[in-house]
């Protein structure tokens, strides 16, 4: 049965893709295997939109099914949102399906519950390094019944498809930009921003992967410089068209891996 904690979640998608066999993510790997533990929650795709990472409607923003809810201690007020976990599971031989993993994308947050111990029902309560994942996904992995399980995970490069897709938003010189289907490390860490009648501007990040700052950029191209958490930094130059919209889309170049 699912915790209580699951009841003020975002909603994830629901299903996950696995690996067979063997780890194809080896060289890819941008840590070290580490210890967590991982439990489930269930849900209809129908309804799998929305998230803390701001990535709304998965699907279209390029990470298809496979994501994942992180922990306090792993979601780092979203810095963390975009990035891409290899999950294996490990020590239970009676629930684990051996030789298997999955890859998923951080796209969401899962709380902590201060009404139970860290240790007793606060699966996502610091300082524990927990994931969240639609029952389709922890099924990849292991038996349900397992319930809360010890696993092992690793920062691996994600693989997208498409260039970096930027979605703006806003009203008057209030800009804000979505930034998915982010290539290499996945996640974005710092964001400049320039139009032709301005230098490059740091702008805030607003929550997630949504970014924020106040200009009028009307009638201008944009541009954007990207550094993710691996030290990589990418330029987009003047991927937003002068005649830019809010509410659309653009997409630019990707991270090279």
């Amino acid at each position: 049965m699912a915790p209580p904690l699951l009841l003020v979640l975002f909603l994830l998608p629901a299903l996950a893709a696995a690996h067979q066999g063997p780890s194809s993510y080896g060289s890819s790997a941008l840590t070290e295997w580490r210890n967590a533990k991982a439990s489930y929650f269930s849900i209809d795709p129908e309804d799998a939109v929305g998230g803390a990472c701001g990535f709304g409607d998965l699907g279209k923003h390029g990470y298809g099914m496979a994501t994942v809810g992180l922990s306090t201690a792993l979601f780092e007020r979203g810095a963390s949102c975009g990035g891409c976990y290899e999950v294996r599971c490990v020590e239970d031989l009676k629930y684990c399906l051996p030789g298997t993993s999955i890859v998923v994308t951080a796209t969401n947050f899962c709380p902590p519950n201060y009404g139970f111990p860290a240790d007793a029902g606060g699966v996502c309560n610091p300082p524990n390094h927990h994931f969240l994942l639609p029952i389709q996904a922890f099924e990849k992995i292991a038996l349900w019944k397992a319930g809360v399980m010890p696993i092992q995970y690793r920062r691996v490069k994600c693989l997208r498809e498409g260039g970096v897709r930027f979605s703006v938003s806003g009203k008057g010189s209030f800009f804000t930009v979505l930034i998915s289907n982010v290539g290499g490390a996945g996640d974005v860490r710092s964001v400049k921003i320039k139009g032709t009648e301005s230098g490059w501007l740091s702008m805030g990040r607003n929550w997630g992967q949504i970014w924020h700052i106040n200009l009028d950029l009307t009638g201008q191209p944009v541009s954007f410089e990207l550094t993710s958490s691996d030290g990589t930094t990418m330029t987009n130059f003047n991927v937003v068209p002068k005649d830019w919209e809010f509410g659309k889309t653009y997409t630019g170049k990707q991270f090279l891996l």
